[in-house]
């Protein structure tokens, strides 16, 4: 849930939800963002085209998702986009109070539970831009990722050696899967 924006050029500060969405739409509009034009495809099985504007929601989504990349692990980040496919469809499809969907949102849920922060962000020309984020939740540390960080018996101690055996293992499936590629080609 979004609860504060703060514009850098000029000092404006909206905390209430309804004025914060407001200011964002009126801000990103003058901008060009947050506007779409597709061709969908709809329950019955025709195609339509759709032009959709919601320019303070596409900040509000790209700050979001920033977010979610700073504080949801690597593998549940991947389950929750499956999920969020899966809620497009049934909101698309009218089914917001099948069981499916509470099953769905639950799951959306349990993801966001640490996803909190704060993302600085730039507006020019259609686009938004990230220029940094924070979050106490981050799961982003610039020691471990520089992968130079050795001993200390650290839980997150990396030793470069451990990627030779991972290496290794990986490539099993990949090598059987070429010789067995270069067998049909024969």
């Amino acid at each position: 849930m979004p609860v504060k924006v703060t514009n850098h050029d000029d000092g404006t500060v909206k905390t209430d939800a309804l004025e914060l969405f407001l200011y964002l739409n009126d801000l990103a509009g003058k901008h060009g963002v947050g506007r779409i034009d597709i061709v969908e495809n709809r329950f019955v099985g025709i195609k339509s085209r759709g032009v959709y504007e919601t320019p303070g929601g596409q900040i509000l989504r790209e700050a979001h998702m920033d977010l979610e990349g700073l504080c949801i692990d690597r593998e549940v980040l991947r389950l929750k986009e499956g999920h969020q496919l899966e809620f497009s469809r049934l909101c698309y499809n009218g089914f917001w109070f099948a069981p499916e969907m509470e099953l769905t949102m639950a799951a959306i849920d349990w993801t966001q539970k640490h996803v909190t922060g704060g993302v600085e962000l730039s507006l020019y020309k259609g686009n938004v831009t990230v220029l940094g984020r924070e979050s106490p939740f981050s799961l982003y540390s610039a020691d471990l990722a520089s992968m130079d960080i050795e001993g200390g018996g650290s839980a997150f101690d990396y030793d470069p050696m451990d990627a030779q055996g991972f290496i290794r293992i990986n490539g099993v499936r990949l090598k059987a899967y070429n010789a067995l590629q270069r067998t049909f080609q024969k």
